[in-house]
């Protein structure tokens, strides 16, 4: 078997395995963060589980560009941009500065979020600087380049924001969480994971690849069950928590 032909069927065995993903977690919330219970084994310290899961995610796909043949392609320079910009973050920043890294993570969680990340920069990596289309500098005027990178630096700033907004809150209680208010939290309990989704869809459509899109269907079948998972949290922990604020998408669930 070629590395072509274990590409393919990779990347179609990971569009198959998404849907299964989203109705088990539909079912069963991940046991970490506000989520997490005994009876999941092993665990480790939230902070280093944190970012051991994600540190894959930044290293594999700037390490397969490196690898590969266009670091001197303008468009391929700007998709690991924008890729580094959101994982630089959300593996070392965002860990470091949250709240709550004394909570223990179970090391189950850690190995299916090493295998989630490992396989997606895989994926993108390697079809972004070897295996997909060498798109040029023209690339980068091109309407879904451009409508793509507004959508991804739209839900980073989202994304961002609400992270920040939580670890505020998270920072005055003595549980460690509480009641978001204010902002896109009037409308939807997890605007960060919102912002999350819109990054994604929008790196789907400014790359242009397949990989991207499996990625944001799998973003999608990850954050939409943990969103309502959030949500209902909130409604039973809040008496007065706001009936019409939906989960994810606003005015709509």
């Amino acid at each position: 078997m070629t590395e072509r032909h274990f590409f393919t069927y990779l990347l179609v065995g990971w569009l198959a395995v998404a849907p299964v993903i989203f109705v088990l977690l539909r079912f069963v919330s991940a046991p970490y963060g506000r989520h997490a219970r005994a009876g999941w084994g092993p665990t480790l310290d939230a902070t280093v589980a944190w970012i051991l899961m994600e540190a894959p995610a930044p290293l594999g796909v700037a390490l397969l560009f490196v690898l590969g043949n266009r670091t001197s392609s303008p468009a391929a320079i700007a998709f690991l941009t924008l890729w580094e910009l959101h994982y630089v973050h959300r593996a070392f920043v965002f860990p470091l500065r949250r709240r709550g890294g004394g909570r223990r993570t179970p090391l189950l969680i850690v190995a299916f979020a090493l295998v989630f990340n490992c396989s997606n920069a895989y994926l993108i990596g390697r079809w972004l600087f070897s295996f997909g289309p060498d798109l040029g500098l023209g690339w980068l005027a091109d309407p879904r380049f451009l409508a793509g990178a507004a959508l991804f630096l739209g839900g980073l700033v989202v994304n961002v924001h609400a992270d920040e907004a939580l670890r505020r809150l998270r920072a005055g209680e003595p549980s460690g969480y509480g009641r978001p208010d204010g902002g896109l939290y009037r409308l939807v309990s997890c605007p960060n994971y919102l912002g999350e989704v819109v990054e994604w869809c929008g790196f789907a459509l400014l790359t242009f690849s397949a990989p991207a899109l499996v990625f944001a269907v799998w973003t999608a079948a990850n954050l939409v069950p943990r969103a309502r998972s959030h949500h209902e949290w909130y409604r039973r922990t809040f008496p007065d928590y706001p009936a019409t604020r939906k989960a994810i998408i606003p005015f709509v669930w």
